[in-house]
């Protein structure tokens, strides 16, 4: 089925669906099958995820990923491949406060991609960049499958996002020297860009602080114990929504947008995530 293009969820629920009206009998397959999204649905701890989805959105709108996008240039901008660096940092910046990959690349291609073109990037080098930088959403903490992945295993979510770090600079330091590589070989891929005074380096830090704070207040109080991943990203949520307001960047047609595009994202998670429930029950 997954060959066939079907989505994995929905290839995943069916057999689950089918093979256990085969062996089982139809009603208790229909029955479990509801328990199951009956069960998810209504669970806790899984509220975290549209949580935390909540405030990458919230994030987005409020214009932070063109700041982390420009403070990264500010400092690496000229050497030869300093958009793409700047892209991967902003990346891995973006990712530790939104927890999703297709969040990520989808809000840094808006960003990064248009400048790119504009200084001549390769089209190779610029698209590459981007859909291997949206990856670090779900590795640096975060992570919104790392939620999923603790829930179902029964695993610590917390010890989950402390392992992620480490991985996760290590990812993005790789692409990085992929980029070194591939600008060294082929220079056409990356002309270099103009060099950043140190005054705008600094002013360019002063856009960025939102995400410091959140990012420390977020990750920091979990790590330290002080409240739950859940509570974490209630509170990550929230301050995203007060850091936008504060910013004149929500209006109510904002607000339903950002409200509908993270029922999307969280409806895609569920389903998901049903399904592997359902899958193992067969």
């Amino acid at each position: 089925m997954a060959l066939l293009r079907i989505p994995l969820a929905f290839a995943m629920g069916i057999v689950g669906v089918v093979g256990m009206g085969l062996t089982r009998g139809w009603l208790p397959a229909f029955a479990s099958t509801a328990q199951v999204v009956q069960e998810t649905g209504f669970a806790y701890t899984l509220s975290v995820i549209p949580l935390f989805i909540l405030m990458g959105n919230f994030v987005a709108r409020a214009g932070l990923a063109h700041e982390l996008f420009a403070a990264a240039y500010a400092f690496i901008g000229h050497l030869r491949g300093g958009l793409a660096h700047a892209t991967v940092l902003a990346c891995a910046g973006f990712g530790a406060i939104c927890g999703s990959s297709i969040a990520t690349a989808a809000t840094m291609s808006k960003v990064a991609y248009p400048s790119m073109k504009k200084l001549g990037y390769s089209d190779s080098l610029s698209t590459g960049v981007m859909a291997a930088g949206g990856t670090l959403g779900i590795m640096i903490p975060p992570s919104t499958i790392m939620v999923i992945y603790g829930i179902v295993t029964e695993t610590n979510i917390g010890k989950l996002f402390a392992a992620g770090v480490i991985p996760g600079l290590l990812i993005a330091t790789a692409l990085m020297l992929c980029i070194v590589i591939m600008t060294s070989r082929d220079p056409q891929h990356a002309p270099p860009g103009e060099k950043t005074s140190w005054p705008d380096r600094w002013k360019a830090l002063r856009g960025i602080w939102g995400v410091i704070v959140l990012v420390m207040v977020v990750l920091g109080g979990i790590y330290g114990g002080v409240f739950t991943a859940t509570e974490g990203a209630g509170i990550g949520a929230s301050g995203a929504f007060l850091f936008a307001l504060a910013r004149n960047r929500l209006s109510w047609r904002v607000l339903f947008q950002v409200l509908v595009e993270s029922a999307r994202t969280t409806a895609m998670l569920f389903t998901l995530l049903i399904a592997a429930t359902i899958l193992p029950i067969l």
